[in-house]
């Protein structure tokens, strides 16, 4: 029996539309993942390291002026293909950093062959975290991010 990817490929071929399922499409950019009106901010670029410095990758944080929402992408440099596992965590402080408050934390973790994410969460007047993680095909394990708060406005 032909599998759900093959059968849901001919029948959109069939419709006269061809697409790619999303798995096969190939990220450009972290702004086309996030989508349009991302843009990197500053300091929104942090390499994905093992603890020997092997890079396996970069997790980006992006904002949209328009809509005031963050976007955290993880976009693998190694394994790209290999379905390994991988996240990508935005961390968001609404209230000033000096006050108790729990942050709000938003994650997409799993299996995939190019990126995790996108995470995208309101995040205008506050105060955002963010990390990345890559496990090689081997189980070694790469993390990378910003775990001080930043791009607070």
């Amino acid at each position: 029996m032909p599998s759900k990817a093959i059968l849901l490929t001919a029948a959109i071929a069939f419709s006269g539309v061809l697409a790619a399922p999303a798995e096969a499409t190939t990220a450009s950019s972290p702004q086309s993942i996030c989508g349009s009106g991302f843009g990197l901010v500053s300091d929104g670029t942090r390499p994905v390291k093992t603890q020997r410095g092997e890079r396996y990758g970069t997790v980006y944080l992006l904002y949209n002026r328009g809509t005031g929402e963050n976007c955290v992408v993880t976009v693998k440099s190694r394994f790209i293909g290999s379905k390994t596992q991988m996240s990508a965590r935005l961390t968001v402080m609404h209230k000033a950093r000096n006050q108790k408050q729990d942050s709000i934390v938003r994650i997409d973790a799993g299996k995939f062959g190019q990126y995790a994410g996108p995470v995208k969460y309101w995040a205008k007047n506050a105060c955002v975290q963010y990390w990345g993680t890559i496990q090689a095909t081997s189980g070694s394990i790469a993390g990378g991010g910003r775990t001080s708060w930043g791009n607070c406005g």
